[in-house]
């Protein structure tokens, strides 16, 4: 009996070793096919050289010493302004050039020194595209017996100064080192600079493969040899950008403003060039030293002025195209404000701002709701100036603020506005407009009302275009069903007669938002920008006939017009869903548009983008909601996509812009479906939809946007309904927030500066109640509970189910940051899926490059993580924060 128990202990235990040894072997011969699927090697180069690239003269004598190592510090290309492709051509040295040739299907790059001094070292570059379709860490490894550095979207990896392994007595044996990349969803630029030792004794040769993680598929991440690429926040953000442009008075010159991002300072690079209208020559360019702000033509002759600071003070300048001269009008003027050219060009009005010191008790009484405001007290008073001359005078004084509105054409008088607190009239606040005459400076009150935006002269100095609000002039402009409140941010035109002091509502049934408006002084019509549903377009309007016609433009969003004032010209700037912010030159009666200043970044030139199209669905009252899908660039429609859902749902409409604080071709790039919608309340689709805005704070817009995505979902076979995400900012963060308490159909959200306690947003922005005179019309927290309470996501915090980014400026003044915060603290003691970051040092809107590039980053890796399973993203960005710690 014990032998056969020994017997058969002995084969048990034969057995479990067997079996460990095969599941051993098996287990390493899976590890092997792992490491081989996530092995790929780079077989496809563009090369640029050899080419001589000698030590500098003394390198003998240098003190510290200077050999062929020192030459891999010195960055001969920008490497972050190219773009290799195949037969690209680099101006070099001594009028030479060199061009990127295209390398494939070899397992190592053989360099050839070109035939010279065999002492002197040479120099090449390979480059490569490495394409990624999610965030991932990558490892390098290159071999290689010469001198390199390499480069990942030209910032430096890792450098080779040793030209011999000195571990290695075989000269035809190289070292292989590596580095770890961080690889974002994209593409990138892979450079390796390599320098080659004439005392080297091995062959100049690189390969070089990668390898990632066991868990990513293999087809994750390729090398390629196109520079086609996605759009990143490089091309959003790098590069020059057009400001604005203004055509000079007799449509000769077109001034344009540029600024670059310098993205190792911080800084943001300014200047002005002027460009020939007929030809977009630049003539004149105004860049460095001279530093150009607030540039304005005189309205006679080829003349501007323009503005410099220094030591805090301000000084005014007169420059002349023609004569080359550049004299002071004034100088050394503390607090200037602005200023603005008379007619004639025989004067300038200007304004400075007279500031109230601190109290030195350190407490404030407040005398009143805007004196909650930092800046209120100071004040901004009249001045003007005689040119050439500089004779100066002061036009207005008193406890109120002065604003220039418009300068009559025959230079006798001016308006001016005045601002009145009124508490018991909507909203809030009183405009008086004022005509001050120049001769005796004499004021007399022509008009005073709410809701009032602008005014200026018609050409013959008889009526006023008035921009403000459909109730300013009473029911004159109201276009409502009877018993709605209009929305008085749905700006309307008037044309106003001083001596009658009567309006006519021109835009009254013209269903467009007015943005900006020109009285022309050449053919006598007005020109409107607007804001036409998604578009903003320019429209003609005829005052004789009445009649409205919209200019044919080569931007689907037109941000600002500027008219020649004796020729039949116009410039705007514009952009669309596939083109960046551009200058057009356009003749009227209208020709077609020719590009004045083109987006030239180079970032740009191989950037491809998906297609864009118009989807609408009807809601429950019928009415058409119009939207846009953007596409990732490479569609497939067998496949399945995320999607993500873009609104505001406030008073504006989203617009058909190229980049933005939320670029929807930048999320559409990381393989994701954008879908926009345009809930009900927005201006630019006429008076009656804007009006559903008021009193309404979100009721409409959940309803529509939970119907919109369903309809979406629906008739889009190729989303995953499983993975779609939603987000919005500001008024758009706070439907984000609503969104939650009312569906779980998304898989994640973000809300950036969202509201959700409308009442302390009411009661502690700086404009929050003003805001709320319009969007909460006669209604407040003691009156109006099922708004205030109700329709305030932090109340019901506990039916948020879907994980939340919340993100926020720290110094945000239009919606305090408390209105994350609380939130944030709700569903954490809820025991949500809550993430809450917070951005030091910005107010509404993230202005700084590089927080804005984290900020960006960010909220593609909460959905990367939420909505593809990717938090590897998310991990990287905030694996090491204090806070993830303290969770």
């Amino acid at each position: 009996m014990n032998l056969q128990k020994r017997v058969n202990t002995f084969f048990i235990i034969l057995f479990v070793n067997l079996f460990s040894f095969m599941n051993i072997f098996s287990s390493d011969e899976k590890d092997n096919q792992k490491v081989e699927q996530n092995k790929c090697r780079i077989e496809s180069w563009y090369v640029l050289g050899p080419a001589l690239y000698p030590l500098p003269g003394f390198h003998e004598n240098a003190e510290k010493g200077f050999d062929v190592k020192k030459l891999t510090e010195y960055e001969t290309l920008d490497l972050k302004k190219i773009a290799p492709a195949s037969d690209s051509v680099i101006s070099w040295f001594n009028n030479k050039t060199i061009n990127w040739q295209s390398h494939t299907g070899f397992e190592s790059i053989a360099l050839k020194p070109v035939p010279h001094d065999s002492s002197m070292p040479q120099i090449a570059y390979l480059a490569t595209y490495l394409n990624t379709n999610r965030w991932m860490k990558v490892k390098i490894n290159i071999t290689c017996c010469q001198l390199l550095k390499l480069y990942l979207n030209g910032t430096p990896q890792i450098t080779k100064t040793n030209s011999e392994n000195e571990s290695k007595t075989d000269e035809r044996e190289c070292g292989e080192f590596h580095a770890d990349l961080k690889l974002e969803t994209g593409k990138h630029l892979l450079i390796i600079k390599t320098i080659h030792d004439p005392a080297a004794k091995k062959d100049w040769a690189i390969k070089a493969d990668l390898e990632w993680d066991n868990s990513i598929p293999p087809n994750e991440l390729t090398a390629e040899l196109t520079p086609l690429h996605f759009f990143q926040i490089e091309q959003l953000l790098d590069g020059p950008k057009v400001n604005w442009a203004a055509i000079s008075p007799n449509g000769q010159y077109v001034a344009c403003q540029f600024s670059e991002q310098q993205p190792a300072t911080e800084k943001v690079d300014v200047w002005i060039e002027i460009r020939q209208f007929d030809t977009g020559r630049t003539m004149h360019n105004y860049r460095g030293n001279l530093k150009i702000s607030n540039f304005q033509w005189a309205p006679i002759g080829n003349r501007f002025a323009f503005t410099s600071l220094s030591n805090k003070t301000t000084t005014l300048w007169i420059m002349d195209l023609d004569s080359g001269s550049n004299e002071s009008l004034l100088t050394n003027i503390k607090d200037f404000v602005n200023y603005t050219w008379a007619p004639s060009s025989q004067f300038i009005i200007y304004s400075t701002k007279d500031k109230v010191e601190k109290s030195e008790s350190g407490i404030k009484r407040v005398k009143g709701l805007p004196d909650r405001w930092p800046t209120w007290r100071d004040k901004n008073y009249l001045y003007q100036v005689t040119v050439p001359e500089g004779i100066t005078r002061r036009l207005t004084v008193g406890e109120l603020s002065t604003g220039l509105e418009t300068i009559h054409p025959d230079g006798k008088s001016l308006l001016f506005t005045r601002i009145v607190t009124d508490y018991e009239n909507r909203p809030y606040s009183k405009t008086e407009l004022y005509q001050l005459n120049l001769e005796d400076l004499t004021c007399k009150l022509i008009w005073e009302g709410y809701f009032f935006d602008s005014a200026s002269w018609s050409p013959d100095g008889q009526q006023l275009l008035v921009l403000a609000g459909p109730s300013t002039f009473g029911e004159l402009g109201l276009n409502i069903p009877p018993g709605m409140i209009p929305n008085d941010y749905d700006t309307q035109a008037y044309i106003f007669d001083i001596d009658l002091k009567k309006g006519e509502a021109i835009t009254k049934k013209f269903n467009p938002t007015i943005t900006q408006a020109v009285w022309s002084q050449f053919d006598g019509k007005i020109y409107f920008n607007t804001l036409d549903s998604s578009y903003q377009n320019i429209y003609c309007y005829h005052p004789k006939n009445k009649t409205f016609r919209r200019l044919k433009t080569a931007a689907e969003v037109v941000h600002s017009i500027s008219l020649a004032k004796s020729a039949p010209r116009l410039v705007y700037t514009g952009e669309s869903v596939s083109l960046p912010l551009t200058v057009f030159g356009m003749e009227v009666p209208q020709k077609k548009s020719t590009i004045l200043a083109p987006a030239e970044n180079e970032n740009l030139r191989h950037l491809k983008l998906g297609k864009v199209e118009d989807w609408y669905f009807r809601n429950a009252r019928n009415i058409q909601i119009n939207g846009q899908i953007y596409y990732p660039p490479n569609f497939d429609p067998s496949q399945k996509y995320p999607c993500i859902v873009y609104y505001y749902g406030g008073t504006n409409p989203v617009t058909r812009s190229f980049g933005g604080r939320y670029p929807k071709n930048l999320w559409a790039a990381q393989g994701y479906i954008i879908y926009v919608l345009q809930p009900s309340g927005a201006t630019g689709f006429g008076q009656a939809f804007s009006a559903l805005h008021v009193n309404d704070w979100g009721q409409i817009v959940v309803d529509e946007i939970i119907e919109g995505v369903r309809q979406f979902l629906k008739a889009h076979q190729f989303i995953d309904s499983s993975r779609v995400g939603c987000i919005g900012a500001s008024f758009g963060g706070f439907i984000t927030q609503l969104l939650l308490t009312r569906t779980d159909m998304f898989r994640a959200a973000v809300a950036h500066a969202g509201i959700s306690a409308i009442a302390s947003y009411w009661g502690e922005g700086y404009w929050g109640y003003l805001y709320s005179a319009v969007a909460t019309a006669n209604s407040f927290p003691w009156n109006r509970k099922d708004i205030y309470v109700d329709q305030s996501p932090l109340f019901s915090a506990d039916k948020i189910n879907t994980p939340l980014l919340l993100t926020h400026g720290i110094d945000d003044t239009n919606v305090p940051p408390g209105e994350s915060e609380q939130l944030y603290v709700a569903l954490k003691l809820l025991g949500k899926e809550v993430e809450y970051l917070k951005v030091e040092g910005q107010n509404h809107v993230v202005m700084n490059y590089s927080k804005r590039k984290l900020w960006t980053k960010s909220i593609v890796a909460w959905f990367d993580k939420w909505l593809k399973g990717q938090p590897e993203f998310w991990n990287e960005l905030y694996h090491n924060s204090q806070d993830t710690k303290q969770d």
